[in-house]
């Protein structure tokens, strides 16, 4: 999810709406998770948990997991699965050395100081302890941000202060871990294509709130409209379904 204090205007969190549109299938991250490699007994921190689906995933390791984050409605849904979930901001975490593992999925790219979060998350971590990531690298929605920022400028809209999102490359984001003391032991860019079973539509309502914030009904309306037009060129196949052009960066690092 995303820190409070620093959130972007004009997103708000919905776990039912958030579950339908990520489309988070059983195996999907199977790959962050072998790179976590949990073990029985550790003390594990999920970073932006959300609903704790993969929170979840972890416990069942055998790993004690506490799961935070700052949507009071996504920690509730993360509670109702019987997972230990607290409402933390991420840029001041109460934690002194206490995780073997500090686990995100999916939400480092909404914290807009990343040198910041990766001080606290190394104030969280045992000696030797471990910082395992995805989330939205370089080129990451390219084409949805390229597209809403025409269909605000065509309406007279400028998009400045709207942008919501950090997307690093994996050289910046490695020199941010470097600096901060970690050693990096893997990093990399994946393309992730991803289909939408619930259309672009239901992904711009759930996650580009920042880029519409404060325009009336109809304008936004018109805004999502002309986006969904010009995206269809690139998004969207034959049949009518639609894929979001995720690039993810992950990545694994020790202290």
């Amino acid at each position: 999810m995303t820190d409070s204090s620093r959130q972007p205007t004009g997103q708000s969190w919905n776990p039912e709406g958030y579950a339908r549109h990520t489309n988070l299938t059983p195996d999907q991250g199977d790959e962050v998770l072998r790179l976590l490699a949990p073990k029985q007994g550790e003390r594990i921190l999920d970073l932006g948990c959300g609903d704790g689906q993969l929170t979840e995933r972890i416990a069942k390791r055998g790993a004690e997991v506490l799961g935070i984050d700052t949507s009071e409605e996504m920690v509730s849904a993360a509670k109702a699965r019987g997972l230990n979930a607290r409402l933390i901001d991420a840029y001041q975490m109460p934690f002194d050395q206490e995780f073997d593992a500090v686990f995100s999925n999916a939400t480092l790219h909404w914290m807009l100081d990343p040198q910041a979060v990766l001080a606290s998350i190394k104030r969280a971590l045992k000696p030797g302890g471990r910082f395992v990531a995805e989330f939205g690298g370089h080129g990451n929605v390219a084409a949805i941000c390229t597209a809403l920022i025409a269909a605000l400028q065509f309406r007279g809209i400028s998009a400045r202060g709207r942008y919501p999102w950090y997307f690093p490359t994996a050289e910046h984001y490695r020199h941010l871990l470097e600096t901060a003391g970690f050693k990096v032991n893997s990093i990399e860019l994946i393309p992730q294509p991803t289909p939408l079973p619930n259309g672009m539509g239901g992904w711009l309502e759930t996650f580009a709130g920042p880029f519409l914030h404060g325009l009336e009904d109809d304008l936004r309306d018109s805004v999502v409209d002309n986006t969904m037009m010009l995206l269809s060129h690139s998004l969207r196949d034959s049949q009518g379904n639609w894929t979001a052009d995720y690039v993810r960066l992950r990545v694994r690092a020790s202290i």
